[in-house]
């Protein structure tokens, strides 16, 4: 069984962003264009960030979720999540 590539990579950082979280997921989530992967890297938020991130990749699989329980700074999110990116663009 073959791994599928998807066209795009989508990565964002997130820190105690709770209060626009959602809204900035779902936003991703409706572009027209659905080949994609979505990756999120929580660095090490302390409000309800994981668990809204949380509750969307049960709902899609295009959501990864890359849990961090140490604050490093968004630089080091970024780079995580490049490393995580399997899309031909990002």
């Amino acid at each position: 069984m073959t791994t599928r590539i998807p066209l795009v990579s989508v990565i964002m950082a997130v820190f105690n962003d709770e209060k626009f979280l959602a809204s900035s997921i779902q936003s991703i989530l409706d572009q027209s264009l659905a080949d994609f992967e979505f990756i999120i890297v929580d660095d090490g938020s302390t409000d309800r960030s994981k668990s809204i991130i949380s509750d969307f990749v049960k709902c899609d699989k295009r959501v990864l979720f890359v849990d961090r329980s140490v604050n490093k700074g968004l630089p080091h999110s970024l780079n995580q999540a490049l490393r995580k990116a399997t899309g031909e663009f990002v």
